[in-house]
């Protein structure tokens, strides 16, 4: 992620930011989270062919795009206060945090990329579970000096995603699908979670993201542990060229068995 007005050396922190003051402070970073993708790949075009030719992703769910549904996961993870973003969460206790009850879809998170994760999480069952591999969330202003149109905050929003060396998923012990790469349109951090305007012409901020994503289908009820790693080979970025993930889940589906 870009933070707008900093040098380069400051204006990729990782993490995920808000779109007011406490948006300013986090928000400018790569927040890398999980999927699948297998073992290395060799060229950008490889990357991006393999990517599109073996995703398993559902066209919809709930009436809207698994790119639509980043959007989502973004507005989400940008909610919380300071210290509380699901990403930094490292046993699973704020798992159900921010969650919409009533919607098809649970978000799960990856990390700031500083420490591995064992996270436990009870989700709802019927539920479809989006796992953000890696990927990278870029935003600037829509007006002033440092504004950026949409084209440019989507260029930057790709810089490493053509780069993706690994990315292992395993459901239960068993590999999963490779994750398909998803480009969000342009949008409005801060606008509400479910709203499917065209944001990026209203509000303060233009937004985008890219990168490796998962959407399962619902679990089956019971236990399951979700295992995750991926990393970028980016040689050209310092900052986060070389991002990587490494995370697990184990998840409850439903009530546990009495």
């Amino acid at each position: 992620m870009e933070h707008t007005g900093l040098k380069q050396a400051e204006m990729k922190r990782v993490g995920a930011k808000r779109a007011d003051a406490s948006h300013r402070r986090r928000a400018g970073a790569v927040l890398a989270a999980v999927l699948i993708l297998v073992a290395p790949l060799a060229s950008a075009a490889a990357v991006a062919a393999a990517s599109q030719a073996s995703a398993s992703t559902p066209a919809a769910v709930g009436g809207f795009s698994a790119a639509e549904w980043t959007v989502r996961w973004w507005r989400w993870t940008l909610s919380f206060p300071d210290g509380l973003e699901p990403y930094l969460d490292r046993d699973g206790s704020r798992c159900a945090m921010g969650q919409d009850g009533d919607g098809p879809v649970w978000f799960l998170a990856g990390t700031n990329g500083r420490f591995d994760a064992k996270r436990r999480c009870q989700i709802p069952t019927g539920k479809h579970l989006l796992v953000p591999v890696i990927n990278m969330y870029v935003y600037r202003p829509r007006l002033g000096p440092y504004a950026m149109d949409c084209a440019e905050v989507k260029r930057r929003a790709a810089v490493n995603n053509d780069y993706l060396v690994s990315a292992v998923a395993l459901l239960d012990g068993k590999p999963l699908p490779r994750p398909a790469r998803l480009i969000s349109r342009c949008f409005d951090p801060q606008a509400e979670r479910d709203d499917s305007g065209p944001d990026d012409r209203r509000g303060v901020w233009r937004a985008a993201a890219d990168g490796y994503w998962l959407l399962l289908p619902p679990l089956t009820p019971g236990p399951h542990r979700l295992s995750i790693g991926a990393n970028y080979g980016n040689p050209d970025d310092p900052d986060h060229g070389r991002s990587l993930q490494n995370f697990e889940y184990e998840l409850q589906v439903g009530d546990p068995a009495i």
